[in-house]
């Protein structure tokens, strides 16, 4: 990565961080990061961070942060971010993992508002692909009848795409950053029980901010 934002040249008005790992069996980058966390976030960070000069050079660029209402599941675990001491479960190192893409976003808009960077999250829906190679049709039944939630509405690819695409290309949203969008709306709160909306620990800026040094810091060792 650090070869390529490294090679980069001119301005970059547009950035969408949307790759990412959903609910895989346990597994460790070289460094020892929990892969979700390492993918999700870490990878996002780093490729954002690292090209942050020529967003800069834009003037006005707009960055999406690619989250999931499955970040309801668990808020970033600041005291074992890796699940080196509690028990690895899929489904709360893939929530943690959105967590970050929400704060990261909330923390970005903050530090990079005077290059005119702008930076929200946002959440696509369900969208079948390979996203969900690890998740079968068993397990999120289950999941749903643990959260007593209504059946999955499955989007097609452009109509998940379309929150991403209002994300970076409303004018409505100029110079609007920190935010969390879903179904090309921004969202309100979350209520208890609902997959809807917008938690407060996800926007919390005192999260973001440390957020943001743990995740420089890990990348630096």
């Amino acid at each position: 990565m650090a070869a390529f934002t490294s090679a980069w040249e001119g301005p970059l008005h547009i950035l969408v961080n949307n790759a990412g790992v959903m609910a895989c069996p346990e597994a460790r980058t070289p460094e020892g990061w929990e892969m979700q966390f390492a993918t999700n976030h870490l990878g996002h960070f780093g490729l954002a961070t690292g090209l942050h000069r020529a967003l800069a050079a834009a003037g006005g660029a707009r960055v999406a942060s690619v989250s999931s209402s499955a970040y309801l599941r668990s808020p970033v675990v600041f005291d074992d971010i890796h699940f080196r001491v509690r028990e690895y479960e899929p489904w709360a190192a893939y929530g943690q993992s959105k967590t970050a893409n929400v704060l990261f976003a909330v923390e970005a808009s903050k530090r990079w508002a005077a290059d005119g960077i702008t930076v929200n999250a946002l959440m696509l829906g369900a969208i079948r692909t390979g996203l969900q190679r690890y998740v079968t049709e068993a397990d999120l039944d289950r999941l749903r009848a643990q959260a007593g939630s209504e059946p999955t509405h499955w989007k097609t690819p452009e109509q998940g795409a379309a929150t991403s695409v209002l994300v970076v290309t409303s004018p409505q949203l100029n110079d609007i950053g920190g935010r969390y969008f879903e179904d090309s709306n921004e969202a309100g709160p979350n209520r208890p029980g609902s997959r809807r909306g917008v938690a407060a620990y996800a926007l919390d800026p005192g999260a973001a901010a440390l957020l943001w040094q743990v995740s420089v810091d890990m990348l630096a060792s």
